[in-house]
């Protein structure tokens, strides 16, 4: 969603969307958890217990990564309930033990979904963007609803590295987790200028962390240190927020000043205006009397006067006439540019409803993503004999189903690319990747795709988008990426299977 820029610094909100279920009273239901782009090995489960007053959740999760991996900033992870108004409640920390983590929690929603976030620390009250979990629900257990909610935007918890290294690192790894975080929520609240706006609450929270930190250093149980923390940690959430509030009816009260000060400007010009136009009138006036008197002083240019001014209302006539005419055609004219406007947004619509039901579509048969290059579907390489291009029967049988579903589209382009792990030579890798772009784009020929909308290419290793350093992290290297795209979806399809072009298209 594009807006204006304007004179204030508040960003654009940032919006997701998940599924939400309303639960009845006395009801017990088991939900699932799926995984986002983010962290895809992730997976989990929950218990939901809808008693008289409130709502049981007991919700457990495995295939976990450290949250530092968004960045030094991120610590923890938060389990969050959202309404279906776009309300988000904080229903506690899931703490890592070997990437599994644990959460019981109550609530007193009905209809909510729920969503795993990476934070910085536990008693954030808005989830960040980084969300890495999401709920799902079993067929049949209702219908689905939609439930809209805003995210803090990437950067909102981030200074310099060397800042953040200071709030998080330098301290034996016994540490508690809790006073980690608490030194990260204060960090954070100088950041968004508590110090400033929030002067007294941020005083609070860095005297709270000075005892957690004194607790921690008379090596006091775990617990003593643990809630100390917690407590600093969110009197400095509280500082952060009010600071977030202040600065923004700061640069509202601005804003407002700015828009007086211009309507006071536009209504002196408008005054300025007013009395020139008196001026005008005053001197016309004036010019009137003179003329009158000359007439009454020389009757004998009266015809002449008359003939004149016969002639003039002609022409004024004439041009009335003129001006008339001239404000139909404008009508028509505006009348025909808006029903292009509306004919151009109508197949915009038409593009975009089926670019998302295409993406649906290719969803159902293969991992697919949208993005500026067009629909892109994944391949992993276990739909491939180990270390050949041959694709094996479960390969073969995606693929009818995907070219089944672009050959419903007409003016689709499908650009077939191939990408491999760092285990082998470069012309080995490059070779490998080639051949196996060539046997999806030779298969999908077979399907029935046109040879000249399907082009195929390999960029051996060169593209990785996960580390080499693990066997996972290579697997998810090697695969084979279908971009659908065309200007029937709102794309206009890469005419070149030049590996070099193409590279410089996906960057």
């Amino acid at each position: 969603m594009q807006m204006q820029p304007s004179a204030s610094t508040t960003p654009t909100p940032v919006f997701r969307t998940t599924e939400a279920m309303h639960y009845r009273p006395g009801s017990s239901s088991k939900i699932g958890f799926r995984a986002t782009e983010l962290m895809t090995r992730a997976s989990g489960e929950a218990r939901v217990e809808a008693k008289k007053t409130n709502i049981a959740i007991d919700a457990k999760f495995e295939g976990m990564e450290d949250a530092t991996k968004f960045g030094l900033e991120y610590l923890t992870y938060v389990l969050w309930a959202v309404s279906p108004e776009g309300r988000a409640v904080n229903l506690g920390e899931v703490t890592l033990d070997h990437g599994k983590g644990r959460v019981k929690a109550f609530t007193d929603l009905q209809t909510f979904g729920l969503i795993v976030t990476a934070e910085p620390y536990s008693t954030v009250t808005q989830p960040g963007n980084m969300v890495v979990i999401e709920n799902t629900f079993p067929k049949g257990g209702g219908e689905a609803i939609s439930a809209k909610y805003e995210l803090l935007r990437s950067g909102t918890y981030s200074s310099a590295n060397t800042h953040i290294q200071d709030a998080i690192f330098g301290i034996d790894p016994k540490t508690p987790l809790a006073l980690f975080e608490a030194r990260n929520a204060v960090r954070i609240a100088r950041i968004a200028q508590a110090d400033r706006y929030a002067p007294a609450i941020l005083t609070k929270a860095e005297q709270q962390l000075r005892q957690a930190e004194e607790a921690y250093r008379q090596k006091q149980p775990r617990a003593s240190i643990e809630a100390a923390a917690r407590e600093a940690s969110q009197t400095a959430e509280e500082s952060r927020v009010m600071a977030v509030k202040q600065k923004a009816e700061e640069e509202a009260q601005a804003q407002a000043a700015a828009e007086k000060k211009a309507a006071e400007e536009k209504a002196a010009r408008a005054r300025e205006e007013a009395e020139a136009q008196a001026r005008a009138r005053a001197e016309a006036e004036q010019a009137r009397a003179q003329a009158e008197a000359a007439k009454a002083e020389a009757q004998k240019a009266a015809a002449e006067a008359a003939r004149q001014k016969a002639e003039a209302e002609k022409a004024k006539a004439e041009a009335l006439a003129q001006q008339q005419a001239l404000a139909a055609e404008a009508e028509k004219a505006r009348q025909a540019a808006a029903e292009s406007e509306r004919l151009r947004k109508q197949a915009e619509e038409e593009k975009q409803e089926m670019r998302a039901r295409l993406l649906q579509q290719l969803n159902s048969v293969l991992a697919t993503r949208d993005t500026a290059r067009g629909l892109i579907a994944n391949m992993s390489d276990v739909l491939f004999k180990s270390g050949s291009y041959e694709l094996m029967p479960g390969a073969r049988e995606r693929l009818a189903k995907v070219s089944g579903i672009v050959l419903a589209y007409q003016g689709l382009h499908l650009a077939v690319e191939g990408h491999t792990d760092s285990i082998g030579s470069d012309e080995y890798n490059r070779r490998l990747s080639e051949q196996r772009a060539d046997a999806v784009r030779d298969y999908l020929v077979q399907q029935g795709i046109s040879s000249n909308a399907i082009t195929a290419a390999g960029f051996g290793k060169s593209e990785p988008v996960a580390s080499n350093d693990t066997p996972e992290g290579r697997q998810q290297n090697r695969r084979v990426e279908l971009v659908v795209s065309g200007n029937a979806i709102g794309n206009v399809a890469e005419q070149s299977a030049d590996p070099t072009t193409t590279s410089q298209l996906k960057k």
